[in-house]
């Protein structure tokens, strides 16, 4: 029954955001450009996370495996 009302409530949670564009508040301005860029950027813009913010996945299996070499500094304890 718990259960049921919270999924409920999360519903009803979920459907009351907007589904307009983003304008900055009555009164207020977008921020002034970044220095040395040439425009103001647009909202969508800035809310876009750049490559460094979030890094492509590398999958990259390993390809080449090869033997390790012998350590000589792998030497059994003293008695």
């Amino acid at each position: 029954m718990k259960a049921v009302i919270g999924l409920i409530l999360a519903l009803l949670l979920a459907a009351c955001g907007s589904m307009s564009g983003l304008k900055p508040a009555p009164g207020k301005s977008l921020p002034v450009a970044p220095y040395g860029a040439r425009a103001t950027p647009s909202p969508t813009q800035l809310l876009t996370p750049s490559n460094q913010a979030r890094p492509e996945r590398s999958d990259e299996l390993l390809t080449n495996s090869d033997e390790r070499r012998s350590d000589e500094f792998d030497l059994p304890p003293a008695s």
